[in-house]
C-alpha cells in the first residue's frame, strides 16, 4: 500500500491515455471538432482556454472547479479578481452538451477543459501539440478566496513565482517554459500600467522595461486608471503560437513584472535563452503542460462527473 500511495504522486497520477475509449469513444473527436469550429470563429480563443486550464489546475488541481458558478452562499473561483477576465465558458458548455447527448454522465468537465485547451492551441498546427492524459474527475468545491491565494499574480517577483509553482510540484524549468504561453493572448492595462507610470510610487517607470516598448505601451494604456484596454502580449503575432515570447523577453519586452522576473536569476535567464529555439520550446512546452495537467487530479471514485459544468450535481 505504501508503494501505491507513492505512485499516486507520480507524474500523471492515475491518468491514462484514452480513458474514454470504451465508455465514450467519440469524446475526444467531439472536443476537437467543436474546438475547430469555435477557433475558426474566434482566433483569440486558444489563449483564453489555455489560461482557463492553467487557472483551473492551480486551484485545487485540474478538477474543473474554475467552471462552477457562484451560489447564494458561495463566491466561486470564477468570480475572484484574477478570474474576472477569463472567457470561453460558453465553449466548454457547448462541448459538454454535445458529449452529454452521446454519452450521458461519462466525461468530466475537467477533462473537457484540458482537451479543449490543447486542441485550441493545436488548430494552427493541424496536429496535437501535447499529449493529454484523461480520467480526471470533477471537484465539488470552488472558492474565490482560494483562487486569489493560489494563482500567481502578474506582479510577482521570481521568489514568489518559484514558490507558487513549487507548491504545485512544478519547478523553475516549468515556470519559464509555461510563461511562454504569453506568446498568445492579451494583457489588461491595469495589470502592468504601474510599470509605466508609478513603479515605486514616485510616478516613475520600471527600469527593467525596454524604453521603446514602454513608450509603445503608453500609447495603448494612457493612464493608471485604465482597466478596460487590452494589449497584445506578443506584438504582431498574438494569435500565433510560437517562441517569440523569449526573444521579446530577452530584449526586456516582457509585459508583466512576472515576465521580467524571469531575467532576474541566471538559471531562469539561461532557460529563456534556450527556448528561443522554437522546436526546443514546443518540445519542452508539451512536457510541462502534461505535468501541469496532472496537478492534484481527482481520479477513480473521488469527485464526480458533473452533468452541467457550471453546477455541481444535486
Amino acid at each position: 500500500m505504501v508503494l501505491l500511495g507513492f505512485l499516486g504522486v507520480c507524474e500523471g497520477g492515475s491518468l491514462v491515455k484514452k480513458f474514454y475509449q470504451d465508455s465514450c469513444p467519440q469524446a475526444e473527436d467531439i472536443v476537437r471538432n467543436k474546438i475547430q469550429q469555435h477557433v475558426s470563429a474566434n482566433p483569440s480563443l486558444p489563449a483564453k482556454l489555455l489560461r482557463m486550464h492553467f487557472h483551473d489546475c492551480f486551484v485545487r488541481g485540474c478538477d474543473g472547479s474554475v467552471l462552477l458558478n457562484s451560489t447564494a452562499n458561495n463566491t466561486a473561483e470564477r468570480d475572484a479578481i484574477p478570474n474576472l477576465s477569463l472567457a470561453g465558458f460558453d465553449v466548454i458548455d457547448d462541448i459538454k452538451n454535445a458529449i452529454e447527448t452521446k454519452c450521458p454522465k461519462t466525461v468530466s468537465c475537467a477533462d473537457i477543459l484540458a482537451l479543449a485547451a490543447r486542441d485550441s492551441v493545436s488548430v494552427q498546427f493541424n496536429k496535437p501539440m501535447w499529449e493529454v492524459l484523461t480520467g480526471r474527475r470533477d471537484g465539488t468545491v470552488s472558492k474565490s478566496s482560494e483562487a486569489l491565494a493560489n494563482i500567481p499574480a502578474p506582479f510577482f517577483n521570481f521568489t514568489k513565482l518559484k514558490q507558487s509553482f513549487a507548491s504545485k510540484g512544478l519547478n523553475v524549468h516549468d515556470l519559464v517554459v509555461l510563461s511562454g504561453a504569453h506568446t498568445i493572448g492579451v494583457g489588461h492595462c491595469n495589470f502592468f500600467s504601474n510599470r509605466l507610470y508609478n513603479f515605486t510610487g514616485k510616478g516613475d517607470q520600471d527600469p527593467s522595461l525596454n524604453s521603446t516598448y514602454a513608450a509603445f505601451l503608453k500609447t495603448k494604456c494612457q493612464s493608471l486608471s485604465d482597466n478596460t484596454t487590452t494589449v497584445e502580449m506578443d506584438p504582431g503575432s498574438s494569435t500565433n503560437f510560437d517562441s517569440h515570447y523569449y526573444p521579446n523577453l530577452i530584449q526586456k519586452k516582457g509585459m508583466f513584472e512576472s515576465d521580467a522576473a524571469l531575467l532576474t536569476t541566471e538559471q531562469s535567464t539561461d532557460i529563456a535563452q534556450e527556448l528561443v529555439d522554437q522546436n526546443k520550446f514546443f518540445t519542452e512546452f508539451a512536457q510541462s503542460m502534461k505535468r501541469m495537467g496532472a496537478i492534484q487530479v481527482l481520479t477513480g471514485t473521488a469527485g464526480e462527473i458533473r452533468i452541467k459544468c457550471s453546477v455541481v450535481n444535486s
